[in-house]
């Protein structure tokens, strides 16, 4: 696979619990790109998503994703897989029961980064980079909905990783706190070079963000255009 090119599917299927739900996939993403997945509840984003961090296999076709085949990855492979992404989900997912920091030192410590100088410093970089420098000692229910979904954010960028997936990143947010969100999301495309997945049934996203569109319906996924975002 090039080296820009960071997910490819090709003539992919995919099915959960016996039933087709995507078939023909066909669908790029470059390095520094802005993605967007759109369709309707239901129609299968969701599931896409999770053939990319392995959460579910492919059924037929090829896929590369990060540099790795998901049609040959093993069981034991899957973690060193999930360590070039960052997730991103509608719900947050954060720990309540630790402070931000801890919650972020969590996965840096699940991913074999034990000195608490580089543990630090990578925590407050990935802090300046969601503008939440002063909220290591928080606790997740001391923030609002944006600064939860900016944390969220920052633990998907803790490992440097080549790809975000976003899952409906905004679903629970207002709009003003939304857009913010995608404003930061777009400022990591440009600085970091990051490609980003994003997921949402949201059109209204990509008048202000632009960026590559692909759509589910009916079962496949076609791109709509070819007005990529790209950052070089």
């Amino acid at each position: 696979m090039q080296t820009s090119l960071i997910v490819k599917y090709r003539n992919v299927r995919i099915c959960n619990a016996g039933t087709t739900i995507l078939q023909d996939v066909d669908l790029s993403v470059q390095r520094g790109e802005m993605t967007y997945l759109i369709g309707r509840t239901g129609t299968g984003k969701t599931t896409l998503l999770r053939t990319m961090y392995a959460d579910l296999p492919i059924n037929s076709g090829e896929a590369f994703i990060v540099g790795e085949s998901l049609n040959k990855l093993q069981k034991e492979d899957i973690p060193y897989l999930r360590r070039k992404l960052g997730i991103v989900f509608q719900d947050f997912q954060l720990l309540t029961d630790r402070s931000v920091f801890e919650n972020l030192e969590f996965v840096l410590r699940a991913t074999d980064t034990n000195s608490k100088k580089q543990i630090k410093q990578r925590i407050s970089e990935v802090l300046e980079m969601v503008e939440l420098p002063d909220k290591a000692k928080s606790m997740p229910h001391q923030l609002s909905g944006g600064e939860q979904q900016r944390i969220t954010i920052a633990r998907a960028l803790l490992n440097q990783p080549k790809l975000i997936l976003a899952d409906e990143p905004t679903g629970h947010l207002d709009p003003e706190t939304s857009e913010s969100i995608l404003e930061l999301l777009t400022n990591l495309v440009k600085t970091q070079k990051t490609a980003i997945l994003l997921a949402t049934h949201d059109y209204t996203v990509m008048d202000r963000f632009p960026g590559r569109i692909y759509r589910c319906s009916n079962q496949t996924v076609s791109e709509l255009g070819s007005e990529s975002i790209q950052f070089s």
